[in-house]
């Protein structure tokens, strides 16, 4: 069967299956998931799919763009819509204090970061109040998008104090291999995850539809003396990632 038989509309579209774009949407991911519609393969042309179907374009539009927005489908500018390869989640303790860089590594994934920002800068008002900056002191900024096996996963904004780290442009992978070696590596940490829809351009720097689900995380870690070393902000792709904490009691 092929992906124009496995379309037609008889045997799964119906009166009793509920709004038709929802029917559709099920249907591509029944194809999707029992690999007629394998990875990297294109979908018929919307108009097509509504020939095949009997559906409205509207519809089709819009069953597509719910599975672009679940990260099944990716839209490719002027090559049409095409089965997403599926993503590896991660599932990543919080019960220990490690780089984005680290928790790769274990897991033999390469990592590589495209930078957005690196140097140092005046700081934002709630920069001086997280790293308890003094009057007229300036900060240390990254922000880069992490990527695993070349796949975006995260973006990950870190401010520090110069006096913790005095030349952002030495940190070409791993932060903390930097404060490692500068005796300065955080000990412990307060981390703060919340649920979001991604707005436009981090769902684009990630490869994700606008609205897709992520989480933001807000880590600020400490010196074994107590010092604020590091406030960090993460926008995690919400398919990429399982957070894990062992509770006792």
């Amino acid at each position: 069967m092929d992906a124009t038989d496995f379309l037609r509309p008889e045997g799964w579209l119906g009166q009793a299956g509920g709004p038709r774009y929802v029917q559709l949407r099920r249907r591509l991911e029944e194809g999707i998931s029992s690999g007629l519609l394998p990875a990297n393969s294109s979908l018929p042309p919307e108009r097509e799919i509504a020939e095949i179907t009997e559906l409205s374009r509207v519809t089709v539009r819009k069953a597509i763009h719910e599975l672009v927005r679940d990260g099944l489908i990716e839209q490719r500018q002027g090559s049409g819509s095409f089965v997403r390869e599926p993503l590896t989640r991660v599932e990543q303790s919080l019960s220990h204090l490690t780089s984005f860089t680290e928790d790769m590594e274990r897991r033999g994934v390469e990592t590589t970061s495209r930078w957005l920002e690196r140097g140092v800068f005046m700081p934002a008002p709630d920069e001086v109040q997280a790293l308890g900056l003094k009057d007229g002191e300036q900060v240390a900024r990254i922000y880069r998008l992490r990527e695993a096996n070349g796949r975006p996963m995260a973006l990950e904004r870190a401010a520090l104090p110069l006096s913790i780290l005095p030349n952002p442009i030495e940190v070409t992978v791993s932060l903390y291999d930097v404060l490692d070696k500068l005796g300065k590596r955080p000990v412990r940490a307060v981390q703060k995850i919340s649920a979001i829809n991604l707005e436009s351009r981090e769902a684009d720097l990630l490869g994700v539809a606008e609205g897709a689900a992520g989480l933001r995380i807000e880590r600020t870690s400490f010196l074994a003396d107590g010092r604020v070393a590091e406030l960090t902000r993460s926008l995690y792709r919400g398919d990429g990632y399982d957070f894990v904490a062992e509770l006792r009691l």
